[in-house]
C-alpha cells in the first residue's frame, strides 16, 4: 500500500454502498480505501481525492455523524454522494429539508450544466439510482445547481473554484447509466495514476495470508458456492493445498440433490482434503419452533461453529495450530452493520457475535472479505476455476432456511386496496441505507413489463408500509388470504426443494438472471392451511443493488402452472421489486 502514492479515500457515513464506491474506483484503476467519519483533515492530505458517502442518518438530526469540516479547506477534490451531498450543502451554508416524496430506486436525472464531474456528459436526461427522502433547498455561496430530477430540483451541484462536487443519486450503482463516467471524470479531476488491478490484489493478498497464517493451517468452511470456493482457491494458492482442509456441512437446507453435486464439483477442481458432515438432524432440531428471521440466522451461524468444533475434535485438530477460513464477501459485512455508521439490514450467518469475537481474537481468516461478487468472479477466473463454477448463481450460506418463511400468526392485517392487496406478512428490505421490515403488496395488474417496471417503484416510494411488490402469475384471483402457522420442517423444505428445482430448470438458459431465490411463504390464498411460492429473478453485478429480471411471460406462466402442481400450494407470485427498496433475499 505504501508504494502507491495515488489513492482516493471514501469517508463512510454508514452507507450500504460505501464499499461499492471503493469497488468502482478500483475498477477504474485507482486504489481506494474506506475511512470512518472521525478521521482528521490532516490525515486526508495523503489522498488525491475524497468521496463522502451516503448514510442512514438525516443531516438535520443533532445526533447524526459529523466530519472535521476543515476537510473542505485543504484543497483536495471532493465528491459528495447522497448523504454526502446533503452534508456538504449544510456544512457550507446551504439548507436541507425533508422531502415531499422519497426517491427509492430508478429515476430520471437531467444534466442542466455540463461542468465539473458532468463535463463529459450531454445536457439530457439519464436513468439514475436514488435512495433518499431529505432534499437540498438552498445551495451554499459559490455553488451552482448542475442537475435535477422531477422531485428534486437541486440534486447535483458544483463549485469549480474549490473542486467540490455533489450528487443526490448513486453514481456507483450499475443501474445509474452515467455513473461510471461521473466517477471516471472525478478521477480525472484528481489527477490520480491508474495502477490498481485484481492481479495486484492477488499478489498482495497472498503475502497477507502467509503473514497472518504463519506456520498454522486453515480449516475452511465451503458451501460449493462461488465465494467459499474462490476463497479456498486463494488460500490454497498462498499456503499450498496440504495446509487447507475443507469442510462441507449438509444442513438439510440445500437444494435438491445438491450435496452430491457439490462433492463432485469440489473434487473436480482438486480439493483433496474434503470432509462432508451430515448435520441435517442437528439443524432442524436447533430451529424447531423458531420463526423470527434474525433468530434463525443466529442459530444457524452458532450451529455451524459448534459443528466445526466437533469435527475438529473428531479429527484431532489442535485449535492452536489452525485458523477458521470463511468465504465472507463485503456485502455480508455491510448488511450486518459492518461499518462504523452502518445500519444493520440483516445478520449474515458468518457475522454472528461468536464469529465477530473470533475475528477480534485473530482466529478467523477471510481472504476475500473486501471484494464484491463481480470481483470475486474475476478473481476466480484468474485463479483458474472453471467458468460454470465462477458464474454459478449465488446461494445463501443458511441455504433454503432463509427462503422458507415461518410464522406463528398474522403480522398485520390483510388489506384490500384499490389497486391490489397488502399482505399480513413482512420481509426484509433496505431504504435510504436503513433496514426495513415491511409488508409485500400484490398488484392487480396485467402482465405488461412496460407498466410494471414503472408501477413497482412508485408504490414503494409513496407507501411507507410497503418494501416489496408482487404480481400473481398462476391465474388465481385473490378473494381472501390467511397465514398458516409454519416453522422449518423437513416436509416444508422438501416442498421448497421441489419448487426451487422447477424454477432453476426453467431459467437455466436465461443469461440475464444473476440470481433467482425461490421463496416459500406461509400465505394461504382462497383456502385454509396452504402456502404460496414467490419467484425472485434479479439482474445484478455485485449484490449491493439489483433489478428484477423481466422473463418472457410465456415461460413465466408455464412455470407457474408447474409450481401449482406441488401439493399444498395455493398461489404463485413474481417479485417485481428492485434493490433497494427490497433486499434480494426475503430474509
Amino acid at each position: 500500500m505504501n508504494k502507491r502514492v495515488d489513492k482516493i479515500v471514501i469517508i463512510d457515513f454508514g452507507s450500504q454502498l460505501a464499499h461499492l464506491i471503493a469497488d468502482r474506483i478500483r475498477r477504474l484503476g485507482v486504489y481506494s480505501e474506506i475511512r470512518s467519519t472521525d478521521i482528521p483533515a490532516s490525515d486526508l492530505k495523503q489522498y488525491k481525492g475524497i468521496i463522502i458517502s451516503g448514510g442512514p442518518a438525516s443531516v438535520n438530526d443533532p445526533k447524526s455523524p459529523q466530519l472535521d469540516r476543515t476537510i473542505y479547506e485543504i484543497g483536495i477534490p471532493i465528491l459528495g454522494i447522497c448523504y454526502g451531498h446533503q452534508y456538504t450543502m449544510r456544512a457550507l451554508g446551504g439548507r436541507v429539508a425533508k422531502g415531499v416524496v422519497g426517491e427509492y430506486g430508478l429515476t430520471q436525472f437531467t444534466v442542466t450544466k455540463n461542468i465539473g464531474v458532468f463535463k463529459h456528459l450531454e445536457k439530457k436526461s439519464y436513468q439514475v439510482y436514488a435512495s433518499h427522502f431529505d432534499t437540498v433547498e438552498k445551495v451554499p455561496e459559490g455553488f451552482e445547481v448542475v442537475g435535477e430530477t422531477r422531485d428534486d430540483k437541486m440534486s447535483a451541484t458544483a463549485n469549480e473554484l474549490r473542486k467540490i462536487y455533489t450528487v443526490q443519486f448513486h453514481p456507483e450503482v450499475a443501474h445509474t447509466e452515467c455513473g461510471m463516467k461521473i466517477l471516471d471524470t472525478f478521477i480525472e479531476i484528481t489527477g490520480s495514476k491508474r495502477d490498481w488491478s485484481i492481479e495486484k490484489f492477488i499478489s498482495e493478498e497472498v503475502a497477507s495470508i502467509n503473514k497472518k497464517v504463519d506456520s498454522k493451517k486453515v480449516f475452511m468452511l465451503v458451501s460449493g458456492g462461488v465465494d467459499s470456493t474462490v476463497a479456498y482457491a486463494l488460500l490454497a494458492k498462498a499456503l499450498g493445498e496440504d495446509r487447507v482442509y475443507a469442510m462441507y456441512v449438509d444442513t438439510g437446507f440445500m437444494r435438491k440433490n445438491e450435496t452430491a453435486q457439490i462433492k463432485k464439483s469440489l473434487e473436480k477442481i482438486g480439493i483433496k482434503n474434503l470432509h462432508i458432515e451430515h448435520a441435517e438432524k442437528e439443524f432442524f432440531s436447533a430451529l424447531k419452533g423458531i420463526y423470527e428471521p434474525e433468530q434463525k440466522r443466529k442459530i444457524i451461524g452458532d450451529k455451524f461453529l459448534e459443528i466445526q468444533r466437533n469435527v475438529a475434535q473428531k479429527l484431532n485438530l489442535n485449535p492452536d495450530e489452525w485458523l477458521l477460513g470463511q468465504g465472507t464477501i463485503y456485502p455480508d459485512t455491510i448488511e450486518s452493520g459492518g461499518t462504523r455508521n452502518a445500519d444493520k439490514i440483516k445478520t449474515h450467518h458468518n457475522r454472528v457475535p461468536e464469529i465477530e469475537e473470533m475475528i477480534r481474537q485473530g482466529k478467523i481468516i477471510e481472504p476475500i472479505k473486501e471484494l464484491y461478487k463481480d470481483e470475486v468472479r474475476e478473481l476466480g477466473a484468474q485463479l483458474g476455476l472453471p467458468e460454470e463454477m465462477v458464474n454459478r448463481h449465488p446461494f445463501p450460506g443458511p441455504g433454503l432456511a432463509v427462503r422458507c418463511l415461518c410464522a406463528e400468526k398474522e403480522d398485520g392485517k390483510y388489506e384490500k386496496l384499490p389497486n391490489g392487496h397488502l399482505l399480513p406478512i413482512k420481509s426484509v428490505g433496505v431504504q435510504g441505507d436503513e433496514r426495513t421490515y415491511r409488508h409485500p403488496f400484490v398488484l392487480d395488474s396485467a402482465h405488461d413489463w412496460n407498466k410494471l417496471r414503472t408501477i413497482s417503484p412508485s408504490i414503494t416510494n409513496t407507501d411507507s408500509r410497503i418494501n416489496r411488490v408482487l404480481v400473481e402469475i398462476s391465474g388465481v384471483k385473490i378473494e381472501k388470504v390467511s397465514i398458516t402457522q409454519s416453522y422449518l420442517t423437513p416436509e416444508r423444505i422438501a416442498k421448497l426443494q421441489e419448487a426451487d428445482a422447477l424454477v432453476m430448470d426453467a431459467i437455466k438458459d436465461e443469461k440475464s438472471v444473476w440470481q433467482c431465490p425461490t421463496v416459500l411463504i406461509p400465505l394461504s390464498v382462497n383456502a385454509e392451511g396452504q402456502e404460496s411460492i414467490v419467484i425472485r429473478p434479479v439482474s445484478s453485478q455485485e449484490a449491493m443493488t439489483a433489478n428484477f429480471t423481466e422473463l418472457p411471460w410465456e415461460k413465466v406462466e408455464k412455470l407457474a402452472k408447474d409450481l401449482m402442481k406441488i401439493h399444498g400450494i395455493s398461489a404463485v407470485f413474481y417479485d417485481i421489486t428492485n434493490k433497494p427498496p427490497a433486499t434480494i433475499e426475503w430474509e
